[in-house]
């Protein structure tokens, strides 16, 4: 069996074991990777440009979702900064006392290596943190929109580093870059004038690779970067959000070669896997670091610990660095145990979980809950007074099935919602919604459901849904809980699980079809 054939056969055994056992498939990726390399299967050169095309795509699609607005807000940029610089100073810390133990690489570097390891490691990986938070189905959630803004304030300070550090500045010509945004209309007009066939991802994929990617590399700025604020230029557009879902299956397939690449790189020594070893003791205190300054942020102990689990990991960030730098600078021998580090920084998170409710809990006594007028605005217990029904999720399907409550059945309906934009869009056209999470467990101790007669569970996440229904009736819900689903076998598992009504979704939408056309029939 040739090299190719072997890695595709080994990355789909990988994510069929990963899913078994309801661990991300790109944790299986990874695994494929690591067991390859001693079997002697050798990453082809293609790998190398099929990653970093997924790399491009998933940053175009992240600018999508960006508004800029969040990215001057000061738990977005105070938080980033600082966090570097902790981080930064921790890990040199580290390397200082293995260099005294005499260990490897420690020994052998100085201060000087010792920082530049330790800011290369201050930051967590955009690809892993936009996967797990599309598997969740929290991109637009407070924490989503939080983590995001995190990784874009690092992208930007990894530019200034690596051009800081390699000693390159960006071509005089580059200034030239401000002109895209004068173009953005043009590129905004064009994006609503394209159908919904096959040209829609192509737009997106030839702005991510064009405009953005190769013009930025060009012209001496990174071209990951590029792809991003191309993507930025179109964020808030009506159709970026179906630009952003046209490119997701491509997008995925493409990030396939990133992760197993990693495993393919090499496994490292037992001195590195040493040092590899010690690096991870860092991911707690990553977290820790996050978790404080979130809360000092003034939002909830909750969405704190979420949102920084979620940026618990090491970035590919560190091994670029260790290429990109000259040897007099850092051994490139650090590659090693810094793929090794990343690569468990992506497993050892999955193994808290995706809610890590628990850990919650244990820091109550040291971050207290705060009164609700001294929370931040965003982040502030939810209200539903009188309301007879709430719909979660306002998509398509919620925003429908709430009217159809309101209007038709006559009751006091309420939509929450994840993503405020949405939320402020529905507001504007009079429909009662407000921003929430429904994933939060706290969410459901402290509303009131005394008036609530009926829940319609209509996130675009099967997992959400499911674990809304079971934190639901063991908060003692009584009331009628109905879910629609995607897929035949999750509309089983929902109404396995307690919901009273379930509705797969086109099924739902032949009825509804149906319904209208009788309606409009002509009278006899």
């Amino acid at each position: 069996m040739d090299d190719v054939s072997a890695i595709l056969l080994a990355v789909l055994l990988g994510g069929v074991a990963a899913g078994l056992l309801r661990l991300p498939p790109l944790l299986g990726f990874l695994a494929a990777g690591f067991v390859l390399y001693p079997l002697g299967v050798q990453a082809p050169p293609e790998l190398g440009t099929v990653a970093d095309l997924g790399v491009t795509v998933l940053l175009f699609g992240v600018g999508l979702k960006i508004d800029l607005r969040s990215l001057v807000r000061k738990e977005v940029w105070l938080t980033s900064s600082v966090h570097a610089l902790v981080s930064t100073a921790v890990t040199a810390g580290l390397l200082g006392l293995l260099a005294v133990l005499g260990v490897g690489l420690a020994a052998d570097g100085g201060p000087r290596a010792w920082l530049l390891i330790g800011f290369a490691l201050s930051f967590s990986s955009t690809v892993f943190v936009v996967k797990v938070l599309e598997e969740r189905g929290a991109t637009q959630t407070l924490t989503g929109r939080l983590a995001i803004g995190v990784l874009v304030i690092q992208d930007l300070l990894a530019v200034v580093f690596l051009a800081v550090a390699e000693g390159k500045v960006p071509s005089p010509w580059a200034v030239l870059l401000v002109l895209l945004v004068p173009a953005a209309p043009l590129l905004r007009r064009l994006l609503g004038r394209l159908g919904h066939d096959e040209m829609l991802p192509l737009y997106g994929i030839v702005l991510a690779l064009v405009p953005g990617y190769a013009l930025f590399s060009a012209l001496g700025v990174k071209g990951d970067l590029g792809a991003l604020l191309l993507g930025m230029l179109l964020a808030g557009h009506p159709r970026s959000a179906e630009l952003a879902k046209s490119l997701f299956s491509i997008k995925d397939l493409l990030l396939v070669g990133f992760f197993v690449s990693i495993g393919l790189a090499g496994l490292p020594t037992g001195g590195e896997l040493v040092i590899a070893g010690a690096l991870l003791l860092l991911l707690p205190v990553q977290a820790f670091v996050f978790v404080v300054l979130f809360y000092l942020a003034r939002l909830r102990r909750r969405t704190a610990v979420f949102t920084s689990t979620v940026l618990t990991n090491f970035s590919e960030f560190g091994l670029i660095v260790v290429v990109a730098l000259p040897d007099d600078l850092l051994d490139p021998g650090w590659a090693a145990p810094l793929a090794a580090a990343v690569a468990a920084s992506f497993v050892l998170p999955s193994l808290v979980g995706d809610r890590p409710d628990q850990l919650v809990d244990v820091l109550r006594r040291w971050l207290p809950d705060r009164p609700t007028e001294r929370l931040h605005p965003d982040d502030r217990p939810l209200d539903l007074g009188d309301a007879q029904a709430v719909v979660l999720g306002m998509g398509r399907v919620g925003s429908s099935a709430h009217r159809r409550l309101t209007v038709q059945y006559g009751l006091r309906a309420i939509g929450i919602e994840a993503d405020g934009d949405r939320v402020a869009q529905l507001q504007a056209e009079g429909v009662h919604a407000i921003e929430g999470d429904a994933t939060d467990p706290r969410l459901w101790e402290e509303l009131e459901l005394h008036h609530v007669e009926l829940v319609l569970l209509a996130m675009p996440a099967h997992d959400n849904n499911l674990a809304t229904l079971t934190r639901l009736r063991s908060h003692g819900f009584t009331g009628t809980v109905a879910a629609v689903t995607q897929f035949d076998d999750d509309l089983a598992e929902v109404l396995d699980e307690g919901a009273d009504i379930g509705l797969q979704l086109y099924e739902g939408a032949g009825a509804e079809l149906a319904d209208r056309a009788v309606q409009r029939r002509p009278a006899e």
